[in-house]
């Protein structure tokens, strides 16, 4: 499967395409009211095949609800359907059931089988009317589903899932295995001594996130004047977001096309953004893994994951004696064993290294790394 995203042109008939947005926000409202009114009567959970044939009799009876292709209307009895069954599952971990949502704040239709035709070029007929789209790449292979997406300043976006034909892909490999530990002064350390900086692209814009959010509180709620602060906040926000992203994409192709096995710890990413809050949202670990997972795979490369509890900062890389204790403002320690000493963040970062050389079955390659000494 491969995702493809495309902007829409902006045009004046795409408030047929918001208009459908609004109409599936209204019908997930009124599913999750039927859904907490059975539970209440009957004690029971209202399967998606009941809820399915009731929105097909209330979709007659509402000239609303027709703007919204019946496949949508499954989609949105399906989606909740998933919400739900997490809930029964994990609800001892805090997951919690799907609730209201406000229909302006509504993102998503999805079609599936029927409901639009691509007419060649970069224009799609979606119900009976034609849009275009700038057209950023080919749309190779079987299209699965077609969603529309309304961003928060109101623009439109086309994702189409394509199940494509599987290639033979050419595979270029360098022999090289290496660890890397997650900080919060330096973003990646890894056992070859590199180290990672982040932009910290958050942080650069601090001032500017600052005024225009002061600059929105200031207008009167419901004015024009408001409405364009809060885009031009989005904005901000959008602008930091797109940065980052562009620059996680480039360092895991770096990374991928310079080792072929990638080792990191496993951390508990939530409870370090208790702790550390706004910098390690500003760090956005978790999203340049997800990143470098999809790359690895495309490239034929591997990603492996350290045990969480596995003391890889209080371990001596050239020895393997492990310390009580380690404080959070010890850099560089002396291991009273070895006497070599140690970097934290790179003695880390080579402790990862071997566990994970030696999770995939590669062997011990401590005697690879040189012992730093006195």
């Amino acid at each position: 499967m491969k995702t493809l995203k495309f902007k829409l042109y902006q045009h004046k008939r795409n408030r047929h395409l918001k208009r459908m947005i609004n109409a599936s926000g209204v019908i997930y409202n009124h599913c999750i009211a039927l859904h907490k009114r059975y539970y209440r009567m009957w004690g029971k959970h209202l399967s998606c095949a009941k809820l399915q044939s009731h929105l097909a009799k209330m979709r007659k009876q509402n000239p609303f609800w027709q703007t919204v292709g019946s496949q949508a209307v499954q989609d949105i009895c399906q989606r909740i359907e998933k919400s739900y069954q997490l809930f029964f599952k994990h609800n001892k971990k805090g997951v919690r059931p799907p609730g209201f949502k406000k229909v302006k704040k509504y993102k998503s239709f999805t079609l599936k089988q029927a409901g639009y035709k691509f007419l060649g070029g970069k224009r799609v007929k979606i119900g009976s009317k034609v849009y275009q789209f700038w057209k950023s790449t080919q749309i190779e292979g079987n299209v699965k589903t077609l969603t529309i997406k309304r961003t928060r300043l109101g623009e439109l976006f086309m994702v189409v899932v394509v199940d494509e034909a599987s290639k033979p892909e050419a595979k270029f490999t360098t022999g090289k295995i290496a660890g890397f530990d997650f900080g919060l002064k330096t973003f990646l350390t890894c056992s070859d001594g590199t180290k990672i900086e982040s932009p910290q692209f958050f942080k650069q814009s601090l001032n500017a996130i600052k005024k225009a959010s002061r600059q929105h509180s200031k207008k009167l709620k419901g004015s024009v004047n408001r409405e364009r602060a809060r885009k031009n906040l989005v904005r901000k926000y959008e602008d930091i977001s797109s940065r980052r992203r562009d620059w996680f994409w480039k360092l895991a192709h770096e990374l991928t096309d310079k080792f072929d096995v990638l080792c990191f710890e496993t951390l508990n990413l939530k409870g370090m953004q208790r702790l550390w809050g706004r910098k390690i949202s500003d760090l956005a670990l978790g999203e340049f893994l997800q990143i470098l997972e999809w790359v690895a795979k495309k490239k034929h490369k591997q990603v492996v994951f350290v045990d969480q509890w596995y003391p890889s900062t209080k371990t001596c890389s050239s020895c393997g004696h492990i310390l009580e204790k380690i404080d959070l403002s010890v850099r560089e320690w002396r291991c009273p064993s070895c006497q070599s000493i140690n970097g934290r963040d790179e003695n880390a970062a080579r402790n990862i290294q071997m566990v994970g050389a030696s999770t995939i079955g590669l062997g011990d390659v401590r005697l690879v790394i040189p012992a730093i000494s006195v």
